[in-house]
């Protein structure tokens, strides 16, 4: 009685691979390939696109930089 407890036991394990296995498998791979584009594409970007504009400052706030390093604001 044993012995057809494990014969069936072998059986299903040399069936296949477990699903809950292969789902890991396919999700891993998925990331890995989205990790690996997405690093490919910024470097493509730091090659081949301009560098962002800083945005322009008010003048207000150009004048207390200006103030803060000790140049005289023009017009003051």
């Amino acid at each position: 009685m044993s012995s057809d407890g494990s014969a069936g036991k072998a059986v299903v394990e040399a069936k296949g691979l477990n699903p809950g296995l292969i789902v890991l498998l396919v999700i891993g791979g998925l990331l890995v390939t989205f990790l690996i584009a997405n690093y490919v594409m910024y470097m493509y970007a730091q090659k081949n696109l301009p560098p962002r504009k800083k945005k322009p400052l008010s003048k207000k706030k150009l004048k207390r930089e200006k103030l803060k390093q000790g140049v005289p604001v023009p017009g003051e």
